[in-house]
């Protein structure tokens, strides 16, 4: 499994899945299989959700070193003209 939860965190979706179903398509589903559907969803849909976050935050980063390398730019003393190479 790529995400990894603990076994109180399993058994608090495992609830939530329940109550959806039973909410959303009239249907009641045992522990057992929320259980089994939950590993489904983090086994198949996990990777997706990761690479996206990975994604942003790389972008988050990328944006963060521009304006850093601004900053330390601007840092910088002026060379007279003669001493630039």
């Amino acid at each position: 499994m790529f995400i990894k939860l603990s076994r109180e965190q399993k058994l608090e979706i495992s609830g939530k899945m329940q109550r959806y179903f039973k909410t959303e398509f009239s249907e009641e589903i045992g522990h057992l299989q929320s259980e089994i559907f939950l590993d489904f969803i983090l086994k198949e849909v996990s990777p997706y959700i990761y690479n996206r976050a990975i994604k942003e935050a790389r972008s988050i980063i990328e944006r963060r070193m521009i304006l850093l390398d601004e900053d330390i730019c601007a840092l910088e003393v002026p060379l007279p003209q003669a001493e630039r190479k």
